[in-house]
């Protein structure tokens, strides 16, 4: 069924990378990040008051099914109560430095390795993330230098279009210059990423069964996923080398 495939969609979170707790990593971010902002809060209070604004923020973001830039995220939603100037500045390090609080990212095992090996192979590589940040993961792929490997970034942060919108699909689709029929997308949510692709049209839809991370939505799925896969490697069983 893959056969007409010559193009990948990449998720990131949970999907090539996931996150490891490490209290001192964490620990460090949350002390920049109130240094940042000059903030004279007791720790607790601060980040209670900023967790309830970043699930609000969310909860709107996936009614809408859009997203904002880093600076509209700090100053209208996450922290509107603080001094414009002082917060405007450090937006992007601020998004960075909240992501760090939840702990550091990592790779899963043999996924720099396999997309190396699909870009060997002859297809077209991109990646499509819903993402508050505009710099981690371009920062990621030339850190693991495997930033030739992917053609299109598409990000929720700088296109404001969020998925599971089939619109942010067919961005990428355009971007890479690749029609949906002939695109896959490998994802671990059951239901925002394989609606999104299908509603799409994409040609093939592999959800990554990460565990822990299949009942997120609080809902249950409305449409299948063309393949399953328990870990990256495995995509190279599903996409031969191509002619």
């Amino acid at each position: 069924m893959t056969h007409s495939i010559d193009t990948i969609f990449f998720d990131v979170g949970a999907t090539l990378r996931y996150v490891v707790e490490d209290q001192e990593f964490a620990a460090e971010a949350e002390r920049q990040l109130m240094e940042l902002v000059g903030s004279t809060e007791e720790h607790d209070a601060f980040f209670a008051r900023l967790e309830k604004n970043w699930k609000a923020y969310r909860k709107q973001a996936k009614t809408c099914l859009l997203d904002v830039s880093e600076m509209e995220l700090w100053l209208q939603y996450l922290l509107p109560d603080y001094p414009a100037e002082r917060v405007a500045p450090h937006a992007a390090r601020l998004t960075r430095l909240w992501r760090d609080h939840d702990g550091r990212r990592v790779v899963h095992e043999g996924t720099l390795e396999t997309l190396r090996e699909l870009t060997r192979r002859g297809y077209k590589l991109g990646i499509i993330a819903n993402t508050i940040t505009e710099t981690e993961i371009p920062d990621w792929m030339c850190r693991d230098q495997v930033a030739d490997c992917f053609k299109t970034v598409i990000l929720s942060s700088k296109v404001r279009l969020r998925k599971p919108d089939p619109a942010i699909y067919l961005l990428a689709a355009r971007c890479i210059g690749s029609t949906p029929e002939n695109c896959a997308y490998v994802g671990d949510n059951p239901v925002r990423d394989v609606e999104g692709a299908k509603a799409a049209g994409f040609g093939a839809m592999v959800l990554f069964e990460d565990a822990g991370t299949a009942d997120r939505e609080g809902k249950a799925p409305t449409v299948q996923p063309d393949f399953r896969i328990k870990s990256i490697p495995e995509l190279l069983e599903l996409f031969p080398p191509r002619q």
